[in-house]
């Protein structure tokens, strides 16, 4: 069946294949690992990198303000000029580092870290030139910035401070402030990438003045006794600007009006192609969107199969309406999704798939999603445990249907071990007991990817055994097409939220409150533009490699799988 895929050729080599590289070269040439595998949690370069992520941490916890609240510590998501130089210095300082280091000479280990190590110290100094780039262009609606991060910076050494003085200078800032207000008001539009960087600027700033004012209020009589009231006025004027910012952003597009209510920010061609190479994915938007239209050929052809089947001919959409109608009642669904796990855990272990530790299978567990929590998210979650998506009582009757036919046991069938065992849980697991100082190299071309190889791999080793069960997985994997296709339209400009929405309804079959969230999900939900991209694609890299590698006879699946895991 691979070599059926149209991906069969996506071996060009990214961050994926080559963290895997790590251990493929000695797992290949014999049949059973080092008896001491020293590669499993250390390298030439490791401690550096640990260095590097603990001196980051240093710089953005020193810089950022906090607001001490019961203990816990809440940070401020804009990085103020002062903190973005810093940062800047520790990357440079860094690379640096990694100029004087022995590469030639090192293991095949310590050059795969060396290289993650100085792509990650690449991106994150675009990142901050990315971020002072757009702040520099916001600066004019904030000339009064400066003041209150020198307020703030007084307090991170609790330098003494003159109540009255501080009451007057808040008073001054407050005039800047409502001045700006009133400039910016006559202002027709910005654009949004603007706007939001602006709200995040002033909220940021407001944070900062909180953390100044918390430090000394209580503790310090004189400024207790001047300071709280202009403090006050002043905090409610930054938070009434920060909401007039946003008010003026427009997304520049020209697409017709969009009816969804969705508000994202297409980041545009030049943006995609930047973060796609950060990702060390030698594609461009385009390429990713055709190798995605052949992907959804395969799928196609195998529908039509499985709907000739139940006797429904080439229309497989009636064959779709079939399976979705098999949902289980209401509070039967976590005993499906539990007989699921089980069938898939079974299927695997038979074949000898994986090595599953013991205690990774004892301790995954079950929650259940909230409602407000679907309407993002309309399909199951994972960590260390599965979250269900299935309706409540406080549900509309329209919106309980759609979740349970969305959720019907043939669509979980894909799904369960994608979040479970051998997919995020188990990666969890995995993840924190070996290499964990990789963490900071996260990407989700391995964390989705891994996880949908296994749908693709059950698929192609037989675990969906009726149409019904062919229809309910191959259902997923066009959705994985659909988000490559939908979400880099959205983030190019060819499509608004609305045709998402209508692709995904028209042209994979789902439920249309299912797909709404999906998009919400994908353009307001914190996801990076790449994210529902890298399912697909990150998943066909590992099939890939697994064509070469096991179907090639160098490494039986067991080794392979624990090679990755690894």
């Amino acid at each position: 069946m691979f070599n059926n895929y149209p991906f069969k050729n996506l071996i060009k080599p990214f961050a994926l294949s080559l963290v895997i590289s790590v251990y493929i070269t000695s797992v290949s040439a014999q049949t059973a690992p080092p008896k001491s595998p020293s590669y499993e949690q250390a390298s030439e370069v490791s401690g550096l990198i640990i260095q590097y992520g603990q001196d980051i941490n240093a710089i953005r916890d020193f810089y950022s303000p906090y607001t001490s609240i019961d203990g816990y510590n809440s940070q401020s998501t804009q990085t103020s000029p002062e903190e973005r130089k810093r940062l800047t210095d520790i990357c440079n300082d860094y690379l640096a580092k990694l100029k004087q280091a022995d590469f030639d000479n090192m293991s095949i280990y310590g050059k795969v870290d060396y290289t993650l190590l100085k792509k990650q110290i690449v991106y994150e100094l675009g990142a901050i030139k990315l971020d002072d780039d757009e702040y520099n262009k916001i600066t004019t609606y904030i000339p009064f910035a400066e003041e209150i991060y020198q307020l703030e910076k007084k307090r991170r050494r609790g330098i003494t401070v003159d109540g009255q003085e501080i009451a007057m200078q808040l008073a001054n800032i407050l005039k800047e402030v409502n001045t700006a207000k009133t400039s910016f008001a006559a202002l027709k539009s910005l654009d949004m990438p603007l706007a939001r960087k602006g709200k995040a600027s002033v909220l940021g700033l407001k944070s900062r003045l909180k953390s100044f004012y918390d430090f000394y209020e209580g503790y310090d009589p004189n400024f207790t006794w001047w300071v709280p009231k202009p403090y006050k006025l002043l905090d409610s004027a930054l938070n009434g600007y920060a909401d007039l910012i946003i008010s003026k952003g427009k997304i520049n597009t020209t697409q017709k009006p969009d009816s969804s209510g969705i508000q994202g920010v297409p980041i545009g061609h030049d943006e995609l192609v930047r973060q796609l190479k950060a990702e060390m994915i030698p594609y461009t938007p385009e390429e990713l969107i055709k190798l995605a239209n052949k992907e959804f050929a395969f799928c196609d052809a195998e529908m039509l199969k499985a709907s000739k089947e139940l006797g429904f001919g080439n229309d497989w959409h009636k064959a779709l309406e079939k399976v979705k109608n098999s949902y289980v009642p209401a509070g039967r669904q976590p005993e499906a999704i539990l007989k699921l796990y089980n069938d898939a855990l079974s299927f695997i272990k038979e074949r000898d798939l994986i090595t599953i530790p013991p205690l990774a299978e004892e301790t995954w567990g079950m929650t259940m999603m909230t409602p407000k929590a679907q309407l993002v998210t309309p399909f199951f979650l994972c960590g260390s445990e599965i979250i269900i998506s299935y309706p409540t009582n406080t549900m509309n009757e329209a919106d309980k249907l759609m979740s349970m036919r969305g959720n019907n046991p043939y669509f979980s069938r894909g799904t369960v071990q994608h979040e479970l065992i051998p997919g995020h849980n188990l990666q969890y697991f995995m993840n924190s007991r070996y290499k964990s100082y990789r963490g900071m190299f996260y990407t989700p071309f391995w964390i989705e990817g891994w996880s949908l190889y296994w749908e693709l791999l059950l698929y192609q080793q037989g675990f969906a055994k009726t149409p019904e069960e062919r229809i309910g997985m191959m259902f997923w994997r066009m959705h994985r097409c659909a988000r490559i296709i939908f979400s880099l339209n959205y983030h190019l400009g060819n499509w608004t939220p609305q045709q998402c929405i209508d692709f995904l309804v028209d042209r994979v079959g789902h439920e249309r409150a299912n797909a709404e969230g999906e998009v919400r999900r994908s353009f307001q939900g914190g996801y990076s533009p790449l994210y529902q991209v890298a399912y697909l694609t990150g998943g066909l890299q590992l099939m890939s490699l697994k064509h070469e590698l096991v179907d090639g006879g160098k490494m039986t699946f067991k080794q392979f799988h624990d090679a990755v895991m690894k």
